[in-house]
């Protein structure tokens, strides 16, 4: 007796699986792609804008000049209570975390901040702290 023949590929073992294994390998590497280049991106402009928020304030923060040396001689010095003063103000009014210090020459403004991952956070990477740091001194007439 013969037997019934069977449709070609019914009932073989086929690729074993390897397809769907490969498949989502692929998967899990295109996210992590995606994931480096969103949250990369996303901190890389969180740093920059902590830095150029620390050379805001350390801009604002040279302008406090010490007036009655620079009306007795003319010498550009900085007034460093009133320097740091105002640039811990700009940092308030730009809703920014950081710390200031000066001396009668320049600002420094380090600015400190966090940035929460979006995809990153999938595969256990936690927040990111950016800091920034600038400087300034006080100047006279126009500069390029």
């Amino acid at each position: 007796m013969k037997t019934p023949s069977r449709a070609a590929g019914a009932g073989e073992a086929g690729d074993g699986g390897y397809v769907t294994a490969f498949f989502a390998i692929i998967v899990v590497a295109l996210l992590g792609l995606a994931g480096l280049a969103l949250d990369g991106g996303g901190a890389l402009n969180a740093k920059t804008k902590a830095i150029s928020t620390a050379a805001e304030a350390a801009r604002a923060g040279a302008q406090a000049l010490d007036l009655a040396l620079y009306r007795t001689d003319g010498t550009l010095q900085l007034d460093p209570a009133g320097a740091r003063t105002r640039a811990l103000a700009f940092l308030a009014g730009a809703g920014a975390q950081g710390t200031a210090s000066a001396t009668t020459v320049t600002v420094t403004v380090t600015v400190t901040g966090t940035y929460r991952p979006q995809l990153l956070t999938l595969v256990g990477v936690g927040p990111l702290n950016v800091t920034g740091t600038a400087s300034a001194s006080p100047r006279s007439g126009a500069t390029p």
